[in-house]
C-alpha cells in the first residue's frame, strides 16, 4: 500500500471522488502543512496553524496508480485559485499536492505541466506541489462527511464546486 495526500478546498468534498475508486483502502480527512501539532478544526479555521485541510489516501498501486489519483484530483479542484476553492476561502483551503518522494513529485509535476499545456484553463495552474508533512486526522465528525451528513454535504457542493467541475470537464469522461 502507498499513500497520497491532496488538498483542494473543504476536505468534506475531497473524500467521495476517491472513496468510490477500486484499490482505495481508506480516505481520511485531516490537516497538514502547518506548524501546530494535533490541530483542531477550529484552530485550522482560525488561520493560525498554517495547516491546510486535506485528504490522505491509502491505495493499492497494483489496482490504481498514483497518476490516476492525480488525474482524479484535478477534476475536483480549481487549479487556478491559490487561496481557496469555490466558496471556501483562505490559506487553509489552498490547492496542494503533497508528495511522498521523488516518484510522486515527478508524476505530479508532469501532470501539472500537461494540464497547463492543455489550455483547458485561461489562467496559470497555481496548485503547488510540496513535500508531505505530518498529517493529522480530523475529528470523527469530519470523516466520510458525504455519507454521514448528506444534506449539509449537498449544500457544500452547491457552493460552486459541482457546477465548475461540470463546466470545465464536460468534454471528458467523468472521473469519480
Amino acid at each position: 500500500m502507498e499513500t497520497a495526500i491532496f488538498a483542494g478546498g473543504c476536505f468534506w468534498c475531497m473524500v467521495q471522488p476517491f472513496d468510490s475508486q477500486p484499490g482505495i483502502e481508506s480516505v481520511v480527512s485531516g490537516y497538514t502543512g502547518g506548524h501546530t501539532k494535533n490541530p483542531t478544526y477550529q484552530e485550522v479555521k482560525s488561520h493560525t496553524t498554517g495547516h491546510t485541510e486535506a485528504v490522505k489516501i491509502t491505495f493499492d498501486p497494483a489496482v490504481i496508480s498514483y497518476a490516476d489519483l492525480v488525474e482524479i484530483y484535478w477534476h475536483q479542484t480549481d487549479p487556478t485559485d491559490a487561496m481557496g476553492q469555490f466558496q471556501d476561502r483562505g490559506d487553509n483551503y489552498r490547492p496542494v499536492i503533497f508528495v511522498n518522494g521523488a516518484d510522486q513529485r515527478r508524476v505530479a509535476e508532469a501532470s501539472k505541466a500537461a494540464l497547463q499545456a492543455s489550455e483547458r484553463f485561461d489562467q496559470p495552474i497555481v496548485t503547488t506541489i510540496e513535500d508531505a508533512q505530518p498529517f493529522y486526522p480530523a475529528e470523527a465528525e469530519h470523516q466520510r462527511f458525504y455519507k454521514n451528513n448528506p444534506v449539509v454535504f449537498a449544500e457544500q457542493e452547491a457552493g460552486g464546486r459541482a457546477a465548475f467541475i461540470a463546466r470545465k470537464w464536460a468534454d471528458t469522461p467523468k472521473v469519480d
